[in-house]
C-alpha cells in the first residue's frame, strides 16, 4: 500500500461547508443572471443544440478531438454533425474549417486542457460567416484571454464545475447572445438524494485519503463495496465524469447542495493556485517528461498537466499503483470519429496523460508525482 496519495480530484472538506464565504466574488459564469445549471454539462449542451437547431440538417462543426459526450448530447439534439481537424498542439485547422463552413449554423469549440484557443479570432470568423459560436470550457473555468473570461467570446458557453471545484456535480450554460426561448421552457427536477450523498461522500473522503493515505486506502476499499452493494440491489444513482448520454437525464439540474457552497470557494487563489502548480511541475519534470504544452499562457487556469508518453495504460497503472490519480484523456472519441480518419487526433488519444495539478495538490505532492514519473522513464 502507497505511503502516498494525489487526488486526481480538488478536495472538499468539511470547513467547505459553513463560514462567510459570500464574500467572495462570482467569476463568470456563475456572476451571470439567468444562466442554466444542470446536472452535467452534457445536459446543458443537449438543451442548447435542441433551441439553436431548427432541422435536421442544420451543421454542427465539432472537433475531432472530443470526449464523446458532448457529440452523443448534440447528435441526440436533432443536429447534423460535421467534423473537423484538430492538431497536436490543439488548434482546429483553421484551412478544413473553412471549407467545412459552407451551410454550418453552428461552430463547437474546445478550450482544452484550460488552455485558451485564439477565441476573439474565432469569434470574429464566425461573425462574418453568421455561424453561432458555442464555447465549450468544461476544461477551461477560470480562464482568461487578455483581460477576458474564456466563455464572454461565443454566442453561449458550457462549463463543467466539478472538474475544477469540489463539487459532486453541475454544469453550467452561459447566454451572452440572443436569448433562445427553447432554453426559457426547460423543466428542471430535483437530483435524487443518494446520488449527490454518494459523490459527496467520495469527494470527502479523496480528500481524507491525501492526507491519511494508508487508512484512506482501507476507507476506499470498503466505499467500493458498499457502491458494489447497491449496484447489485440496483440502487439507482446519477453518476458523474462517466461515458454515456441518457437524454432522461437532462432535466436534472445542479443540486441545491452545490449552489450552497460555490460561494464559499476563493476562486481568485484557486486560479493562481493551479498556474503556480502547473509552473513548478513543468520546471521539475523538464527533460524527465514530454509535456504538451510546456508554458502557460496568460491568463490559463490549467486543469491538469499534460504529458506524452509512450504507452499511456501502462503508465497510468504504474502510476495509480504508486497512489497519483492519474488519468487518461480521452481514449476513443465518438464512433462516427474512427481511429484512422484524423491522424493527429489519434496521435493525442493515443499518447496524452494527465497528472493533477489542481488546487489542493502541495509543493510535496508534486515533487513525489514528478520523482515517479522521472522514475517510469515515459518519454514518448
Amino acid at each position: 500500500m502507497t505511503s502516498a496519495y494525489v487526488s486526481a480530484w480538488p478536495e472538499l472538506r468539511l470547513r467547505d461547508f459553513w463560514g462567510d464565504g459570500d464574500l467572495k466574488p462570482r467569476p463568470y459564469p456563475l456572476s451571470v443572471p439567468n444562466a442554466l445549471y444542470s446536472y452535467v454539462a452534457r445536459s446543458s449542451i443537449y438543451h442548447l443544440t435542441r433551441a439553436l437547431v431548427k432541422r435536421g440538417d442544420d451543421v454542427v462543426l465539432v472537433p475531432s478531438y472530443h470526449h464523446g459526450n458532448e457529440v452523443r448530447a448534440i447528435r441526440a439534439a436533432g443536429a447534423t454533425l460535421r467534423f473537423y481537424p484538430v492538431g497536436r498542439d490543439l488548434t482546429p485547422d483553421r484551412s478544413e474549417l473553412e471549407r467545412l463552413a459552407d451551410g454550418a449554423r453552428v461552430l463547437f469549440l474546445i478550450h482544452y486542457v484550460g488552455f485558451p484557443q485564439d477565441a476573439e479570432m474565432w469569434s470574429r470568423w464566425c461573425r462574418e460567416r453568421g455561424i453561432v459560436l458555442v464555447e465549450d470550457c468544461a476544461l477551461a473555468f477560470l480562464s482568461r484571454q487578455g483581460n477576458r473570461s474564456l466563455g464572454t467570446f461565443g454566442d453561449y458557453s458550457i462549463f463543467c464545475l466539478y472538474k475544477s471545484l469540489p463539487l459532486p456535480n453541475g454544469g453550467v450554460l452561459a447566454v451572452n447572445g440572443r436569448p433562445l426561448d427553447g432554453l426559457r421552457s426547460v423543466a428542471t427536477r430535483t437530483c435524487g438524494t443518494t446520488s449527490v450523498a454518494g459523490r459527496t461522500a467520495e469527494l470527502l473522503l479523496e480528500s481524507f485519503r491525501s492526507r491519511n493515505p494508508r487508512l484512506g486506502a482501507t476507507l476506499a476499499a470498503a466505499k467500493r463495496s458498499v457502491g458494489w452493494l447497491m449496484d447489485t440491489v440496483r440502487w439507482r444513482r446519477v453518476p458523474v465524469g462517466d461515458s454515456g448520454f441518457d437524454v432522461a437525464r437532462t432535466e436534472i439540474a445542479m443540486s441545491e447542495m452545490c449552489r450552497r457552497l460555490l460561494p464559499r470557494f476563493d476562486y481568485e487563489e484557486i486560479w493562481r493556485r493551479r498556474r503556480a502548480n502547473f509552473e513548478y511541475l513543468a520546471q521539475r519534470l523538464a527533460g524527465k517528461a514530454n509535456a504538451l504544452r510546456p508554458r502557460l499562457e496568460d491568463g490559463a487556469c490549467p486543469l491538469f498537466f499534460p504529458i506524452l508518453v509512450r504507452e499511456k495504460t501502462r503508465t497510468a497503472r504504474h502510476l495509480m499503483e504508486r497512489g497519483i490519480g492519474a488519468v487518461e484523456l480521452w481514449n476513443e472519441g465518438d464512433d462516427a470519429c474512427p481511429p484512422g480518419r484524423f491522424p493527429e487526433t489519434d496521435y493525442l488519444r493515443r499518447h496524452v496523460l494527465e497528472l493533477p495539478l489542481h488546487q489542493s495538490v502541495s509543493r510535496a505532492q508534486l515533487d513525489y508525482m514528478a520523482d515517479q514519473v522521472a522514475a517510469l522513464d515515459v518519454h514518448l
